[in-house]
């Protein structure tokens, strides 16, 4: 049994961790909410019993043993904080995922960087996990030469706050009302912003350049070229990947299908006959990669097409970060 501490616990991520570590039976001796002191003096029903969210301070973690930090300025304000308390941290912030020092784990890709731990794991970005948990079978098969990922995210990839905006627009288009975008640059109901956090070198986002160099730390393979373009939509839930693969070696579609199928934690839902595909509002709250519209690409010799979709708040984040903590027992 272990004590556990949430740290967000109020917030989307925060939520999901203990939706997600009842589910799995995590065994849990005390469990430990903590959150802003604004949040603080709330209470939880969980499993049973009644919890109250205490403020987050440096002396939180002391008697902890794995602490889930799910996300925001907590991590960089408080984890070293928690290591030193005796707790092994697990980061949900992308303020740890390039620390050459630092884990960055996949539990299907890379479960054996877990034992490289000096404190803290980080659990990389939501769209690069549901892509890594799809590459993974390729890779062994095949390798990866090369990969183009274009992104059709969600809007509970920025919080309650993005859910809470399209709901908003959606009822002020219905009325004739007028809309004021807060959380995102622009309205999001019925558009796409091909624009996911700040700009950064060469003019991609801080998140295509989170999916190119989480991924190639993930796999040990800093030669694996990735290029990425994410986008914003107006879906409330799971995160929505079209990808292309460049394989090392020459291999069909029905031997990727076969791996694919055999892998953990992917689905594979594929049959045009059928129109059958992955979408987003048949994966929301589950915790498999789905995979189809699986296709050779004709452009090249060795290029394969897919269409991956994946909860990003489940697999995505708070799923993926209780995995590694069954990882670590």
């Amino acid at each position: 049994m272990s004590n556990v501490a949430i740290v967000g616990a109020t917030g989307a991520v925060g939520q999901e961790f203990l939706k997600i570590l009842a589910e799995r039976r995590f065994p849990i001796e005390e469990l430990r909410l903590l959150a802003t002191k604004r949040s603080a003096g709330k209470r939880i029903f969980w499993q049973g019993r009644e919890l109250e969210v205490q403020e987050t301070t440096h002396e939180s973690f002391k008697g902890i043993d794995i602490a889930l930090f799910a996300g925001g300025s907590a991590s960089t304000e408080y984890a070293r904080s928690a290591v030193e308390s005796g707790a092994v941290v697990i980061d949900n912030s992308s303020a740890f995922r390039l620390d050459p020092e630092v884990p960055l784990i996949v539990p299907e890709v890379n479960p054996e960087d877990v034992h490289g731990h000096k404190g803290i794991i980080a659990n990389p970005n939501c769209s690069t996990i549901i892509m890594a948990v799809a590459l993974k079978p390729i890779f062994d098969l095949a390798g990866i030469r090369r990969v183009v990922v274009s992104t059709y995210q969600a809007v509970s990839g920025a919080g309650r706050e993005g859910i809470e905006e399209l709901e908003a627009e959606v009822k002020a288009w219905a009325k004739g009302d007028d809309m004021t975008p807060a959380v995102f640059p622009y309205q999001i109901a019925f558009n796409l912003i091909p624009r996911i956090d700040v700009f950064q070198e060469g003019d991609y986002t801080k998140e295509e350049w989170k999916m190119v160099k989480e991924t190639q730390k993930i796999f040990h393979a800093p030669n694996m070229a990735i290029t990425a373009t994410t986008v914003r939509v107006p879906v409330f839930r799971s995160h929505s990947e079209s990808i292309n693969v460049e394989t090392e070696r020459p291999v069909s579609v029905p031997e990727i299908r076969e791996v694919l199928s055999k892998a953990p934690g992917v689905i594979v839902d594929d049959d045009p006959k059928s129109d059958r595909y992955p979408m987003p509002w048949f994966s929301a709250d589950t915790d498999e990669v789905y995979v189809g519209r699986l296709r050779k690409d004709f452009s090249i010799a060795q290029g394969i097409n897919m269409w991956v979709v994946g909860d990003q708040i489940r697999k995505g984040a708070a799923t993926n970060a209780v995995q590694i903590a069954e990882l670590l027992l």
